[in-house]
């Protein structure tokens, strides 16, 4: 098992930054592929962005391409998504998963998930 525990939301301003963070304990050779998802009220749960564990290569959706950074620190277990220039339309609760065996944007490929981090951003 591998748990995750995200942190970092908070409310910002639009065109403002915020930096999440995914701490993951337990079984954590399992990670392999680390994903980034949001789901805002009354929508489904969205894909951001994902990075493979080892080797760091990554994988963004169309809509946050040159605004949000997915990153890792092998080191701490962390896992950081840096979000820039933010946008009303970011307003979502977000979640770290981890496990998927690649690259995906599917959150059905992933095996574990965090309880989410609530991110506002204000107009």
């Amino acid at each position: 098992q591998v748990q995750l525990v995200e942190s970092g939301g908070g409310l910002v301003q639009a065109g403002g930054s915020l930096r999440l963070s995914c701490a993951a304990s337990g079984r954590t050779f399992s990670i392999y592929t680390m994903g980034w998802f949001r789901q805002a009220p009354e929508k489904e749960r969205m894909f951001v962005a994902a990075i493979r564990w080892n080797g760091g290569s990554s994988y963004y959706a169309d809509s946050v391409k040159g605004r949000l950074t997915i990153s890792r620190d092998i080191a701490k277990n962390t896992g950081y998504l840096q979000m820039d220039s933010l946008k009303p339309e970011d307003t979502a609760l977000y979640y770290c998963a981890a496990g998927a065996p690649a690259l995906t944007s599917s959150a059905r490929g992933y095996e574990y998930w965090g309880q989410g981090t609530q991110v506002t951003v204000s107009s």
